[in-house]
């Protein structure tokens, strides 16, 4: 099979016997011309046979991001449309996500089939992450895509300073958009892009603060790693009797702080947030001897560099080891885990080790994730991110 003439050739030091759209550095020849950064290529391994096409970046450790193996399938203007037409259509009429929220993930990268790309709503305004170079590069058919799909929307874009790195491109968006306040199962937020989540807010854990809030009314809820306040804004709204939310970061507090007012119905709570680390607050208030019926503890991501994953697993002993220690016996238990190097397993082994150390026994009720606008492919598991552990501590 001839590549079609527009795109160049990138050929395989193996023999491809792998579907999953990653291909590394270490099995691609080096081409004799080499493309830019996010070219689409033809891919052809050892023995000369056609592997698909997809984007191409010399300069980073993934050197190959195929989005086809038909060859009948050209990349272009109209493939990112149907692409995100799709996308759009499994929120809008499979989840039907508008009747819960108007603040959604729109595309989530390989779960959606384009390979760096994560795209979030926030009502009317889009916020486009880059995660590649060759997302990057197409990024007016992405914009012309969305735009087809939410007429009249805003769109901002972004791209973390450690990802311009490896993927060795140069993007400085425009000011960050002003905050917008969305909805989501009747509760109000502010979500700032580019400030404290950097798309502007945490809505992978939408059903899981659903979830857990219907669970809480007349009880004492501590939210540790509290972010913007979204676990803890839900227990006030739905009838917590008292709310703690602790974070280290004084701007996240501010903003959890302004969630709260965004929302009458959970005045009747007594709700405080404080500015803290954790550690020393968890030690403190176990001397103190105070417990709490329902217990959060959603940390930011520990690591990115897989030759950190072994201290990462040891942080989040250490973290659960003083949660538990503060849980009533019969409290419910909610531990998250958004670090994608930190496989399920491995995460619920350190919650074991945690509980035997914390001397506590701990019941799983439920294991969970991202919400359903958040998919992953069974071949690609590196779009499932987060882990979600939900218990009661029995003794």
């Amino acid at each position: 099979m001839n590549a079609p003439a527009e795109n160049p050739v990138v050929r395989l030091k193996i023999e491809r016997r792998s579907n999953h759209p990653w291909i590394f550095q270490k099995m691609v020849e080096k081409p004799p011309t080499k493309p830019r950064p996010g070219s689409l290529v033809e891919v052809y391994d050892r023995d000369g046979a056609w592997c698909g096409r997809g984007f191409y970046n010399g300069h980073s450790r993934i050197a190959l991001r195929l989005l086809t193996t038909d060859p009948d399938e050209t990349i272009d203007a109209a493939w990112f449309r149907a692409k995100i037409a799709a996308a759009v259509a499994l929120r809008r009429e499979v989840l039907r996500l508008d009747a819960v929220s108007d603040a959604w993930r729109v595309v989530h990268s390989e779960g959606d089939g384009i390979s760096g790309l994560v795209v979030d709503r926030y009502g009317e305004l889009l916020v486009v992450e880059f995660f590649s170079a060759g997302a990057f590069r197409h990024r007016d058919w992405i914009f012309a895509a969305l735009e087809a799909e939410f007429p009249g929307c805003r769109i901002w874009s972004f791209a973390d300073e450690h990802v311009q790195k490896q993927e060795s491109f140069d993007w400085h968006p425009r000011e960050a958009p002003a905050p917008v306040v969305i909805t989501e199962h009747g509760i109000r937020f502010r979500a700032a892009p580019g400030s404290a989540h950097k798309t502007g807010f945490f809505a992978d854990q939408r059903e899981n603060r659903e979830w857990l809030s219907q669970r809480v009314a007349g009880k004492t809820v501590l939210d540790l790693c509290c972010n913007t306040g979204g676990f803890a804004v839900y227990a006030a709204a739905r009838g917590a009797a008292e709310v703690v939310g602790v974070d280290i970061d004084e701007e996240v507090i501010a903003i959890a702080r302004q969630n709260l007012r965004l929302n009458p119905q959970a005045a009747a709570a007594k709700t405080r947030f404080v500015h803290a680390d954790i550690f020393p607050w968890l030690r403190d208030a176990a001397a103190r001897g105070e417990a709490y019926d329902v217990v959060i503890l959603d940390p930011a991501k520990m690591t990115r560099d897989r030759e950190q994953v072994i201290p990462a697993l040891k942080k989040y002993l250490d973290m659960n080891k003083l949660a538990l220690g503060v849980c009533k016996p019969g409290a419910l238990f909610a531990t998250f885990s958004c670090t994608g190097l930190v496989g399920e397993e491995g995460f619920l082994d350190m919650l074991r080790r945690a509980a035997f150390y914390a001397n506590r026994t701990v019941q799983v009720i439920k294991v969970a994730g991202a919400g359903p606008d958040h998919p992953w492919l069974a071949h690609v598991p590196e779009s499932r991110y987060l882990k979600a552990v939900f218990c009661r501590v029995l003794d």
